[in-house]
């Protein structure tokens, strides 16, 4: 084999390659060596086929699956002969080939850029310690206490916001019908959560009355014969409660899970720092990927950026693609970019994501929703390209932590009510981008710096 750097343009490559008939010939002689020992042809003793019967049969099929391992051998060896970084697929192109002929072809190659890394240890970033006061836990806790169903039994009328238990027969024109009968339903008067309009005609109903309502089927009705039908409902009222106002005591507590009521304000306050940490070391995070990607300039490689460009777009309409296309470039840009400096940061600190690690994860999954476990197992073991998108995502918090330690951490301490400001704040730069396209400009990048690392599949021309 032989190998020459054909021309050479910013982070185009084309190589071209040779590889000696003599080469082709051998291996396709050693195949079919290996084929007499199998095959079976009528005349001939299983094992004892001569090789030039076999090469008159199959000679066509043997030089094509030859042809195709040399292409990927080569390929292959040329690309690491040159120490090059390739940036997705090179393009091969044939250029003479045939039985009993040299092999020359040309691979077109992107590039990955070098990288020069820039110091990294003067870039500041907000570590934020938020201060729960008393009064916010306890304003929680009640909240949640308001949303936990209390009723009692109740002697008078059913109102707004009573729980009402009955039993019905439903009819549509004067029959019954599929799903027309209901035992112990309850429902919550006002919330209107059965059927649309319903619940107001059971306002005034007493225990062990019989109350008559008219409803219209809803459009997703199991049944599509009855979906938008009037129906007739005969309701025989067995209970009303009213509602009651939860006491937070030990035994509400327990009731959450929580050992007694100091515990679960703990568990509260625990909760709520925890919901505004995340948030908040997101905003970190993406204030360190804008210093980042500021700090070094780098030459992109198109192919790169043109598949991001198809991936934000996919799904949009073409006018909203042209529309958003100056915008769309440029967060495509910013993300691949942020990509191959992550993903060199890591390769210098000799960065890797084991087994383990991505096992732990899974399991957190896993605990996070303990009733989906076959169905989260299952989605892994199934799907390869997802723990490959798992490994990335772990692989860059790896990255951002290391910046974080040798970067400069500013400490602050901040209320509730700032926490909300600073996040409300960078909700609403978000609302008021230019274009939908730039609303994504503050998310991660969605390639991660694994799947950036080059690729040894050949794309023909």
């Amino acid at each position: 084999m032989k190998v020459t750097v054909d021309s050479k343009k910013g982070l185009k490559t084309n190589l071209k390659v040779f590889v000696d008939k003599k080469t082709i010939d051998e291996k396709i002689g050693e195949k079919l060596t290996e084929l007499s020992k199998t095959i079976n042809i009528k005349g001939f003793r299983p094992g004892k086929v001569p090789v030039d019967v076999l090469k008159r049969q199959f000679g066509k099929v043997v030089y094509g699956e030859v042809l195709e391992k040399i292409l990927k051998e080569t390929s292959t060896k040329a690309i690491e002969e040159k120490k090059i970084k390739v940036a997705g697929q090179p393009k091969l192109d044939l250029k003479s080939h045939g039985e009993g002929k040299d092999l020359n072809y040309t691979l077109e190659i992107d590039e990955l850029p070098t990288i020069k890394l820039q110091p990294i240890e003067n870039i500041k970033f907000t570590d934020y310690e938020i201060n729960i006061t008393e009064d916010e836990t306890k304003k929680r806790i009640n909240d949640i206490a308001k949303k936990q169903n209390n009723f009692k039994d109740k002697n008078g009328i059913a109102e707004e916001g009573d729980l009402v238990v009955f039993d019905y027969d439903a009819t549509i024109e004067g029959k019954s019908f599929e799903g027309g009968q209901g035992k112990n339903t309850q429902i919550v008067l006002g919330k209107d959560l059965f059927i649309k309009g319903f619940d107001k005609q059971l306002m005034g109903a007493k225990k062990n009355q019989e109350k008559d309502a008219i409803a219209t089927l809803p459009e997703n009705y199991p049944k599509k014969d009855f979906a938008n039908k009037k129906a007739s409902f005969k309701c025989k009222i067995l209970n009303v409660k009213k509602p009651e106002p939860v006491k937070i005591d030990d035994q509400f507590a327990k009731n959450l899970g929580a050992k007694d009521l100091n515990d679960l304000k703990q568990l509260v306050t625990k909760q709520i720092k925890s919901q505004y940490k995340m948030d908040l070391d997101a905003l970190s995070k993406n204030d360190i990927l804008n210093r980042i990607e500021k700090l070094h300039d780098i030459n992109l490689p198109n192919n790169l950026v043109q598949q991001e460009l198809e991936l934000i777009s996919k799904g949009l309409k073409k006018e909203d693609v042209e529309k958003n296309k100056d915008a769309t470039e440029k967060i495509a840009k910013k993300r691949i970019k942020l990509g191959l400096i992550l993903n060199e940061l890591g390769e210098k600190n000799n960065l890797k994501v084991d087994e383990q690690e991505i096992r732990n994860e899974i399991q957190k999954q896993v605990q996070s929703m303990p009733d989906q476990q076959k169905q989260i197992l299952e989605y892994y073991q199934k799907n390869p390209s997802a723990t490959s998108s798992l490994r990335g995502s772990i692989y860059e918090e790896k990255i951002i932590n290391l910046i974080k330690q040798k970067s400069k951490q500013v400490k602050k301490s901040i209320s509730l009510k700032e926490a909300d400001e600073i996040i409300k704040g960078d909700s609403q730069i978000k609302k008021y981008s230019k274009s939908s396209a730039e609303k994504d400009e503050s998310k991660k990048p969605k390639k991660t710096v694994k799947s950036l690392q080059k690729t040894k599949k050949i794309r023909k021309k």
